[in-house]
């Protein structure tokens, strides 16, 4: 059969317009699930599967319809059917009738969900955003909530904070190990150091029932602790301590103001829910290290790190078998990797942190903190996404109440999982309401998910809380961008650090059409960071219509083992990829 009669023995048996009933019939199903089902709670898989099935089915349609023809006695295969007997024409002109009808169908379902659903959805995700802030759970209805305050200094050494504030946490940490208590992390209840402020507005910030505060005075190898419990709704005190220990009984004496503070509050507890110090070890010069090494990690940035790295080591030769300072150095590694100079320097650092998480678990298999740690590792450096979920989850159920295991949200959002990591962030943001990094999460959750006004209201409330926050100013960069803002985008990418400002104002001033001050740009992001900070470069490229300079600067980033690249799938600036 030569083409031209191949062609109109096709449109003969109306195999051309099936194909076309069939596509515009798919338009329009696959138009309804993806917006009706998630209405409904549907899992992220039906709608995908349904536009799976849709596909695998347009062959068989088209074969079904040149072989069989329709009669008025029923179907029958073409050969069967008389010309006489035939009345395809009919039939064809009824199928272009249905055609028309089906797109006129899916026109005014776009129309109508661009000009009515889709607005009601924005609206309803950004009062769920906000409702997740005025509908925690209210102080008054949930007495077995509490904040624990950081220690006041009394020591004549005011180096000594670091201490206090350690001490306070780890009372905070073993607290948050009771299931029956809602446990306000760190970030939030250490955001009111050094502020006069009354325990009510503490309790209407905090949404908590009682808060627990306290001094620490250190001279020597003496201590003496004091700690009140406070209920917000009167300032009455539930119950007070002074407690005069020598250092070495610094463990005893946390596991003993726990204990007072659980039965003041008179929660019951099974005999497998003691609170317990969780640090493993004995050596109390080992132990300050750590938190000098906790509290250097917390300011960020190279030298942070360098010296929360010489801290953890010094912790670690004054006690190898301290499961909680193999995980900080472990941790300190991994970040310290992305400062290498070479590829060889940073293989050497992940290796070193893989090797120091690995031997905290052996050490202490019941420490959250350290399978959180490996997941880590995993998630930013190894991409071994399956290795760091399963030890997410198992952080997540050895302290579920610890806002940090749920970097867990993170490696859930990018496998596809994007509800259950939503469902977290919004927990990691009422555990934590005035953590700048839990609204930051959320906010990036939102931005990668296209959701730009909730990405807008979580990343601006992140800004709220920490004026100086680059990473949520990098965010709302982006999300300027996207929607057509460069200027603004502009005002957000100078606020963020070295290499993501560098990349961000290559992107803007492409936008903006100045070719030679992105050009400037991209050139210092490549001459200063080509290692460690390839995936960004790729970024910028991508945006700049460069697809191969794209793909070969993602090729750089896969050989570097670069953190971004688990971000691939979702990320809205490469959208001229895919």
């Amino acid at each position: 059969m030569n083409p031209h009669n191949f062609f109109s023995e096709l449109k003969r048996r109306n195999v051309v317009r099936m194909a076309g009933l069939y596509l515009v019939g798919a338009l329009l199903l696959v138009q309804i699930a993806g917006t009706l089902l998630p209405m409904f709670g549907a899992p992220d898989w039906v709608p995908r599967t349904i536009v799976i099935l849709v596909a695998l089915g347009f062959f068989p349609a088209t074969i079904f319809a040149w072989a069989f023809e329709l009669t008025p006695s029923g179907l029958k295969r073409d050969e069967e059917v008389k010309p006489e007997e035939s009345i395809a024409p009919q039939t064809g002109r009824r199928m272009n009738r249905l055609i028309i009808a089906v797109l006129v169908l899916a026109l005014a379902y776009f129309c109508f969900d661009k000009i009515v659903l889709t607005p009601r959805r924005e609206a309803a995700l950004v009062a769920a955003t906000e409702k997740s802030l005025a509908a925690r759970p209210s102080a008054e209805s949930n007495a077995k909530s509490i904040a624990v305050l950081p220690f006041v200094n009394m020591s004549a050494d005011k180096e000594q904070d670091y201490f206090s504030d350690g001490l306070s946490e780890e009372l905070l940490n073993q607290l948050a190990q009771i299931p029956q208590l809602r446990v306000i992390a760190r970030t939030s209840s250490f955001s009111f150091k050094g502020k006069e402020v009354d325990v009510s507005a503490i309790a209407k910030a905090l949404n908590v029932a009682n808060v627990l505060e306290g001094s620490v005075r250190k001279s020597a190898n003496t201590l003496r602790i004091t700690a009140q419990l406070v209920r917000t709704s009167d300032s009455s005190h539930l119950w007070s301590q002074t407690y005069d220990r020598e250092m070495s009984d610094v463990f005893k004496v946390q596991d003993e103001i726990s204990r007072d503070v659980v039965a003041a509050l008179k929660v019951k507890l099974l005999p497998s829910q003691q609170p317990t110090n969780l640090q493993h070890t004995s050596n109390t010069e080992a132990y300050e290290q750590v938190l000098i090494g906790k509290e250097a990690r917390k300011h960020g940035g190279y030298e942070a790190f360098q010296r929360a790295l010489i801290a953890f080591q010094r912790a670690v030769d004054l006690d190898p078998n301290y499961a909680n300072a193999y995980a900080g150095l472990a941790q300190a590694q991994g970040f310290a990797a992305d400062f290498s100079k070479t590829p060889a320097e940073r293989a050497a650092e992940i290796k070193k942190a893989f090797a120091n998480a690995d031997k905290a678990i052996a050490l202490a298999p019941d420490l959250a903190t350290a399978y959180w740690v490996r997941g880590l590792l995993r998630h930013r450096l190894s991409w071994d996404w399956k290795g760091a979920q399963a030890d997410f989850k198992q952080a997540a159920a050895l302290d579920p109440n610890d806002v940090e295991t749920f970097n867990y949200s993170q490696a859930l959002f990018f496998s596809g999982h994007q509800s259950e990591a939503f469902a977290m962030d919004r927990k990691a943001t009422t555990l934590d309401p005035l953590s700048p990094e839990a609204w930051n999460v959320l906010g990036w959750h939102h931005a990668f998910a296209g959701q730009y006004a909730e990405a807008k209201t979580a990343l601006q409330r992140a800004l709220e809380l920490s004026p100086d926050a680059p990473w949520s100013a990098f965010l709302l960069g982006y999300v300027a961008l996207k929607e057509g803002k460069p200027d603004q985008a502009a005002e957000y990418f100078r606020r963020a650090p070295g290499a993501f400002s560098l990349a961000g104002l290559a992107m803007v001033e492409y936008t903006l059409g100045h070719e030679r001050e992105s050009q400037r740009a991209l050139a210092a992001l490549k001459e200063k960071y080509a290692v460690g900070f390839a995936y960004q470069i790729a970024q910028a490229s991508a945006w700049r219509g460069d697809k191969d300079g794209a793909f070969e600067w993602f090729e750089h980033a896969y050989d570097q083992h670069d953190a971004g690249m688990y971000r691939l799938r979702y990320d809205p600036m490469l959208e001229s990829l895919r």
